[in-house]
């Protein structure tokens, strides 16, 4: 049986305890899970630097050696064919989220006739955590840290 390998796209500008709890939640599901933190072309400027999420992530999932970080810059869908994986992983919050990621699900499909989106409800208590949320807390000096599985420092 071929391996399932998944991957985890985003921004992830920054990376919360929502995004953990999927990769925690896929893990009983793949058999390899790949965070790929993208550049999104509607997103500009990063708020947190990228190599400071890199770490932090390579950090958080250390003792983890099912996830590895990765950085791209292309298609999504071609970087699932250039890893070998058949699915990506997404978490959902609400219907909004569903009726974005749905029409992304598509078009990736009709990219990568092989991949498959696979949704993960995110849990209750992380339902109301959004990156937009947590950089405007942080940029006003609030405490971020209940939000993170890791620590930013100021």
């Amino acid at each position: 049986m071929p391996k399932r390998i998944a991957i985890f796209p985003g921004s992830f500008d920054p990376f919360t305890k929502g995004h953990f709890d999927i990769v925690e939640r896929g893990l009983k599901i793949f058999d390899e899970i790949v965070i790929a933190i993208g550049y999104n072309s509607k997103k500009q400027n990063r708020y947190f630097n990228i190599d400071l999420m890199v770490t932090k992530l390579e950090e958080t999932f250390q003792n983890e050696p099912k996830v590895s970080v990765i950085v791209y810059n292309k298609l999504t869908s071609n970087l699932a064919r250039d890893l070998g994986a058949g699915f990506l992983l997404r978490g959902l919050r609400n219907t909004t989220d569903f009726e974005y990621e749905n029409s992304i699900a598509q078009v990736n499909k009709y990219l990568n006739e092989g991949l498959e989106s696979v949704f993960l409800i995110t849990a209750p208590e992380y339902a109301a955590i959004s990156s937009t949320i947590i950089r405007e807390v942080h940029k006003f000096r609030g405490d971020v840290d209940e939000f993170l599985p890791y620590k930013i420092e100021e």
